[in-house]
C-alpha cells in the first residue's frame, strides 16, 4: 500500500492519534509534519497539486488529502510513523491535565461571581476549595432569592473539591510515567514532572525530527525571517505547537529567575543589544 501521509488540522496534537491508530491497524504511515515543517508548507504544496488536477478550482477536504498524498509519494525524507508506547502514556495524561485545570479556572470563577452576590464586597482573589468554604460557613440566607446562589456556590465548591482531586491523581500518574521513562530532563533547572512529561510526550519519537531546526519549528520556538535587504530582523512565529511552546517559556522564565546556565545566556544576549523578548526566545530556542 502507498504511504499515506497524515494531514494537520486546526489542532496539531489531534494528527498523532490518527496517525498512531493507522499504524496500530498495519496500514503504511509516513510523517508529513515532521518533516516539512510547518502546515503552510503542507498547504502550499497541495495547492500546486490541486492546481494539476481535474476540477483545479475546488477545494475539499478529500481532496487535499488525496493531493497531499500525491506530494508525499515524491518525498525520499519521509519517515515512516511507527507505534508508540511509553511516549503516549505520558502525552495523555499532560492533555487531560490542561483539561482539567481550565475546567478549574471555569469553576472557580463561577464560583467567585456568586460569592459576589452572597458577601458584601465579594470573595478575595486566590480563591481556593477551603477559602470558598471558610467563607460560605458564615452565610444566613434570609430569602428565597438569597437560598439560590448559596445553593448553587455549593454545587460549585464541590465540583471545585472534585477538579482538585483528579488534578491531584493526574500529577500522579504523570510522575509514575515520567519516572518509568528514565528521562534526566527533571534534573536542569525549571523543569518539574508536569513540564518534562509535556516535553517528552508531546513531540514523541525525537527520531522523527531529522535537525534540531526541524524540531524547533514543530515547537514553534524557531523565529521567523522577514528580512529586507539590509534589514535583518526576526519575528515571533505564531505556529507549532502551542502547548509544548509554553511548557519551554515557562522553563525559560523559570531559569531566567534562578541563577544558572540559562540566566547567564540570557544576560548575554541582552549584552548583544538584544531586547528582553528577543533574549527570552532565543533561550526557549
Amino acid at each position: 500500500m502507498a504511504p499515506a501521509p497524515v494531514r494537520g488540522g486546526r489542532r496539531r496534537r489531534t494528527w498523532p492519534w490518527l496517525a498512531q491508530q493507522l499504524a496500530a491497524a498495519g496500514e503504511d504511515v509516513v510523517d508529513v509534519l515532521s518533516t516539512l515543517s510547518t502546515l503552510s508548507t503542507l498547504s502550499t504544496l497541495s495547492a500546486k497539486a490541486r492546481l494539476l488536477s481535474t476540477g483545479c478550482d475546488r477545494k475539499t477536504d478529500p481532496a487535499d488529502a488525496l493531493h497531499v498524498a500525491q506530494v508525499a509519494l515524491f518525498r525520499a525524507d519521509l519517515r515512516r510513523v511507527t507505534a508508540e508506547d511509553q511516549f503516549t502514556i505520558l502525552r495523555l495524561p499532560t492533555e487531560r491535565r490542561h483539561d482539567l485545570v481550565n475546567e478549574r479556572t471555569r469553576t472557580i470563577n463561577r464560583l467567585h461571581a456568586l460569592l459576589h452576590h452572597l458577601l458584601l464586597g465579594g470573595a478575595p482573589t486566590g480563591l481556593s476549595a477551603d477559602k470558598a468554604a471558610a467563607l460560605m460557613k458564615g452565610i444566613r440566607p434570609v430569602t428565597a432569592t438569597d437560598c439560590c446562589p448559596r445553593d448553587l456556590a455549593r454545587d460549585r465548591l464541590t465540583d471545585l473539591r472534585r477538579l482538585d482531586r483528579q488534578v491531584k491523581d493526574d500529577e500522579v500518574q504523570m510522575r509514575d510515567a515520567t519516572a518509568a521513562s528514565r528521562t534526566t530532563l527533571t534534573s536542569l533547572p525549571g523543569l518539574g514532572t508536569v513540564l518534562a512529561a509535556e516535553v517528552l510526550g508531546h513531540p514523541g519519537d525525537i527520531g522523527r525530527f531529522s535537525t534540531e531546526h526541524h524540531f524547533a519549528s514543530y515547537t514553534g520556538s524557531a523565529p521567523l525571517d522577514p528580512s529586507s535587504g539590509k534589514n535583518v530582523r526576526h519575528r515571533l512565529k505564531t505556529g507549532g505547537t502551542r502547548a509544548l511552546n509554553s511548557a519551554l517559556h515557562i522553563i525559560a522564565v523559570c531559569q531566567i529567575r534562578d541563577d544558572g546556565r540559562g540566566q547567564e545566556y540570557y544576560l548575554r544576549k541582552i549584552s548583544e543589544g538584544k531586547t528582553p523578548a528577543e533574549a527570552r526566545r532565543a533561550l526557549r530556542r
